[in-house]
Order: C-alpha cells, then sequence, then structure tokens
C-alpha cells in the first residue's frame, strides 16, 4: 500500500467540503440540498463512482466551480468520495443539510484553510485516510484572544 498526500486546489477565500458517499444518486441529493440551503449559492460538485464505469460524476451552479472539484476529485481518486467547493457560502450554511442526504457517509473536512487529504492506494482502488487541515496551534488563546473572537462572531452575525 502507497500513502500520498494530495493537495486541494482552490481559491484562498472559497470553502471545501470533503466527505464519504455511497450511490450515485448523492450527486443529486447533495445538490438539492446545497441549493435549498442557500438560496443563489455558487458551488461546484463531483462525486467518485466507485464500481461499474467509475466516472466522476458532476454538478453545480458555476462552471468554474464544478471544475475545480471535479480537478480535486481526480486527483484524489478515492471512490465513493465528494468534494463541494463553495463560492458564496460558507460550510456552517449547509453542513446541516448535507449531513441529512442519506447516502452521505461521513464529512473529512468542512474549512477555507488550505487542504490537504492522506490518501492510501492499494494498487486497486484509493481510500481517503484522514486531512491536513491548516496549519499546527502556535500557542494557547489569551483573554484578549477570546474577546476578538467572540467579537468576530458577533460582527458576521453568529452571535448577538
Amino acid at each position: 500500500m502507497q500513502l500520498e498526500l494530495v493537495t486541494v486546489t482552490k481559491d484562498e477565500d472559497m470553502n471545501v467540503i470533503i466527505g464519504q458517499t455511497h450511490f450515485i444518486k448523492s450527486v443529486e441529493d447533495i445538490y438539492e440540498a446545497v441549493v435549498n440551503a442557500v438560496p443563489g449559492v455558487k458551488f461546484g460538485l463531483a462525486f467518485n463512482e466507485a464500481s461499474g464505469v467509475c466516472l466522476v460524476r458532476c454538478a453545480g451552479t458555476d462552471q468554474r466551480l464544478i471544475n475545480l472539484a471535479r480537478d480535486n476529485a481526480l486527483a484524489i481518486g478515492a471512490g465513493h468520495i465528494f468534494v463541494l467547493l463553495l463560492g458564496n457560502a460558507f460550510p456552517v450554511n449547509v453542513l446541516n443539510a448535507i449531513k441529512t442526504v442519506p447516502e452521505v457517509c461521513s464529512i473529512f473536512a468542512a474549512t477555507a484553510n488550505a487542504l490537504k487529504v492522506i490518501v492510501a492506494d492499494d494498487g486497486a482502488g484509493r481510500g481517503i485516510l484522514g486531512v491536513i487541515d491548516g496549519e499546527k496551534p502556535k500557542g494557547v488563546e489569551s483573554d484578549g484572544d477570546a474577546a476578538d473572537r467572540k467579537a468576530l462572531l458577533r460582527r458576521f452575525g453568529y452571535k448577538f
């Protein structure tokens, strides 16, 4: 078995969700979950089949994001995974809707950070072992840092 580290390609301001799902119907169901959660959302979605013709299935509302999702799904190359790139929404806006899709098994990452996917390849197939999301901690938050965090959440409208 070989291990590979795949860097997710995206713009710095884009958010990405990577998960595992188990059925071709996932493409349409995840699409519906995202557009119902955020009207006017711009996104690209790609799903890797794991049997039969083993195609990368794609959908979305923005062709550039669809192409990026497709390219990332191909680079990861693991079966039954999906890559969702968000252009004008945050994971917090769609994550619960995606988790309720019956075919979705798990979520590996939901982030705007630099993201790397740890992939195992046994010669016949590939699977995601985990992800590296962003950077290492640089310390422990101070009282001032905690106050800044709380202010940021209120400025974004997530807390009152």
